[in-house]
């Protein structure tokens, strides 16, 4: 993918043609409207309805301006989308149940010395939302409420939003991307993550910091990688698929002494994270492994029309075949990576993509909302490589050209850098 020449509409959003930018917004709208329509969660509707009138007025701003037209609308679509709907539900504490279960482990955090509820406790509760499926990193979001009460500067939401900006701009401008204040912007505010964000917004932060490693795995600075893609591990387990794609991208490029780098990095820092909670390893067990694949007596609430899902609801066979079918997708994942390991950094991100959306797709709890994973990745890999494309067009000599000397440190065409 990295030798496919992509066009200026890649390399910035202001640089779309206005037909395609319109497009994106008005998709958008559509979702949106859809969204508030046919919801039945009163939380996603607000959003729905919210995020609808900010993508419609993005649209009208594209036609209307042709000089700035791109900018108001990547504005208008910004606070339209996810600025005001996320500040209204902020202010109002209308969230999804994740939410506070985020904030209630950064409380427990706080008072007990650990974000998990004892095995005992959660042996006599009905009730799903008691367990905390995330790692002990993503407890740190929650702090704020946990320190300083309820408002919209203590929300979760506005965390990973804020987290989740400047990490994915800061992997944009490391991974090469011609453009990335406005590409980071458009994502927020685009419903693939400005939905997610808005009315949850757990899984938003660590997808960027999936693709700050991948952007450090471009400049082969492995330790670099190693502590991004370990914050992203010690958020959520859903990240440790994307350790193994870089450790075989990493073996088969760059050799084994730098595996071990990146390897010992990513294992200190999620070691030094977890470890702690080692104390009471029966709890760690049931709120991060066996509730998240349903093994608990109280099920997970995460639902969708996925195949896992639906195949998990038939009863108990259902969803040990569902529990087989992820087994065996996951080893044949492994095998892939043995057997023909990826070479590239965007080799590597389009398998990380394709065995995350077969995981989601299999797994017995999930929601569309998972999707934003290979989604996001897929973006800031069109970004990336588009940037890059230019930028080596730009210091290659043309037909007729004198190589450089090696005396001299000017080059043989002038290179613009990334913009900041």
């Amino acid at each position: 993918m990295g030798r496919v020449r992509l066009g200026a509409g890649w390399q910035s959003p202001a640089a779309m043609p206005r037909r395609r930018l319109a497009a994106i917004f008005g998709v958008s709208a559509v979702f949106a409207a859809l969204v508030a329509i046919f919801s039945s969660d009163s939380v996603h509707q607000l959003w729905g309805a919210m995020a609808a009138c900010g993508y419609g007025l993005a649209v009208v701003a594209v036609y209307a301006w042709k000089s700035r037209g791109a900018d108001v609308a990547l504005g208008l679509s910004f606070v339209g989308g996810l600025l005001l709907p996320l500040a209204w539900m902020a202010d109002h504490a209308l969230e999804q149940p994740e939410v506070a279960v985020v904030a209630r482990s950064a409380s427990s955090l706080v008072h007990h010395g650990t974000p998990y509820a004892a095995a005992a406790t959660l042996a006599a509760t009905t009730d799903p939302n008691a367990y905390n499926p995330y790692l002990p990193v993503m407890a740190l979001f929650g702090l704020p409420r946990a320190l300083f009460g309820g408002g919209i500067l203590t929300d979760p939401r506005v965390w990973f939003g804020a987290v989740f900006v400047l990490v994915f701009w800061y992997a944009l401008r490391r991974g090469g991307s011609r453009d990335p204040v406005r590409w980071a912007v458009l994502v927020a505010a685009c419903p693939v993550i400005a939905f997610e964000l808005a009315v949850g917004g757990t899984d938003v932060p660590m997808v960027a910091f999936l693709c700050l490693g991948f952007a450090f795995l471009w400049q082969r600075r492995p330790v670099l990688a190693g502590l991004a893609l370990g914050v992203a591990a010690a958020m959520k387990a859903t990240a440790w698929p994307a350790v193994l794609v870089a450790i075989a991208l990493i073996a088969v490029r760059d050799g084994k002494r730098t595996v071990g780098v990146f390897t010992l990095t990513t294992v200190a820092l999620v070691a030094a994270v977890i470890g702690p909670f080692f104390v009471h390893p029966r709890a760690l067990f049931e709120n991060t492994i066996k509730f998240p694949l349903g093994l608990a007596h109280v099920t997970s609430q995460a639902s969708s029309p996925l195949p896992g899902h639906i195949i998990a609801e038939t009863g108990f066979v259902g969803h040990t075949i569902v529990v087989v079918l992820l087994v065996l997708a996951g080893l044949a994942v492994a095998v892939s990576l043995v057997v023909r390991p990826p070479r590239t950094v965007p080799r590597a991100v389009v398998l990380l993509a394709g065995a995350m959306t077969l995981m989601f797709v299999l797994a017995p709890s999930t929601r569309f909302g998972y999707l934003i994973y290979p989604a996001t990745l897929a973006i800031w890999l069109l970004a990336t490589v588009a940037g890059r494309a230019e930028r080596d067009e730009l210091v290659t000599p043309g037909p007729g050209v004198p190589p450089a000397s090696s005396r001299t440190s000017c080059r043989t065409s002038p290179a613009t850098q990334p913009a900041a």
